[in-house]
């Protein structure tokens, strides 16, 4: 995609280089910054990844398989994941520099933002399966996932899902918060070390948990790809495990995030609160409507 080798040193064709950056990370020192605010500089990091790792905790990897089923595991991922900001803006305040500080504003600023349509898109999926609870979702995509079953409402709410959770977890091209070639590297400028470690290990796992997220409640999660009468078809979907189908999915998903970061420029950060408020937000409400209407009257599948 990028039409470059990339590292290739580490492993056969570069393949061990992420372990290799987890090593050096770890071992490197931990620069004490002169003026910052000790206790919140130490403390973000940490804010930052325990949210990450509660979200997980909701996700049902196969049947049974999840280490909380809530009856409101959407409203959980939602409520949790939003937990990350605080750790975002203290990092940014407290780091007592003000290419952090513009950074962590912008940061704010373009997750809360977004956090409407992630929730919204997922609301209009909700309205469809009648609960909250995932492994109830993914049960209710036994005959057919969401986005086939649910009409044009539910195709337009995962592709606006795709673009919202892409700009939360601060991925390109909606990386403002940082963005490099402007900011220094945004609200963890003056982070070294492991704490560094903290928040680059806490976007790729936000980025794991919004693609779970999506290949759960749109594409069937561990459920198998089934065609109605096809019964061979359906027979040989059956044997791969239900494990390999979520994690295929999800990385599909991963896959398509990937794609927008190499396919298109970095937006400014007044076009990329213009797509929010002006375009996805009404377009979402509207969606959500158009997806109770068709729900009450019985039109899907």
């Amino acid at each position: 995609m990028q039409n470059r080798l990339g590292p290739n040193r580490v492993g056969p064709f570069g393949i061990f280089q992420t372990i290799a950056d987890l090593f050096k990370l770890l071992f490197k020192e931990l620069i004490p910054i002169k003026d910052a605010d000790s206790f919140l500089f130490n403390l973000a990091p940490f804010i930052v990844i325990i949210a990450s790792f509660m979200a997980i905790a909701a996700i049902p990897f196969a049947k049974g398989l999840h280490a909380i089923d809530l009856n409101i595991g959407v409203l959980y991922v939602i409520a949790v994941s939003a937990m990350g900001v605080i750790g975002v803006l203290l990092a940014g305040w407290s780091s007592n520099n003000k290419y952090s500080l513009i950074g962590a504003m912008r940061s704010g600023a373009q997750i809360v933002s977004y956090e409407l349509s992630v929730g919204l898109a997922l609301i209009t999926i909700v309205i469809m399966a009648g609960s909250m609870q995932l492994s109830v979702i993914v049960e209710a995509q036994r005959d057919g996932w969401f986005i086939f079953k649910g009409h044009i409402p539910a195709f337009i709410a995962f592709v606006i899902f795709l673009i919202s959770s892409t700009a939360e977890t601060n991925r390109g091209p909606f990386d403002l918060a940082e963005a490099e070639s402007e900011l220094t590297a945004g609200y963890h400028t003056e982070y070294s070390g492991i704490k560094f470690a903290f928040f680059f290990l806490a976007e790729y796992i936000n980025m794991f948990i919004v693609a779970s997220i999506a290949a759960t409640v749109f594409l069937g999660g561990w459920m198998p790809f089934h065609v109605g009468h096809w019964g061979g078809f359906n027979q040989v979907m059956d044997f791969i495990p239900p494990f390999i189908w979520y994690i295929g999915k999800t990385f599909f998903v991963i896959f398509l995030m990937m794609w927008f970061k190499w396919t298109f420029p970095r937006l400014r950060i007044d076009q990329l609160l213009t797509l929010e408020w002006k375009y996805l937000l009404p377009i979402n409400l509207v969606n959500v409507l158009i997806m109770a209407f068709i729900v009450l009257m019985g039109w899907h599948f």
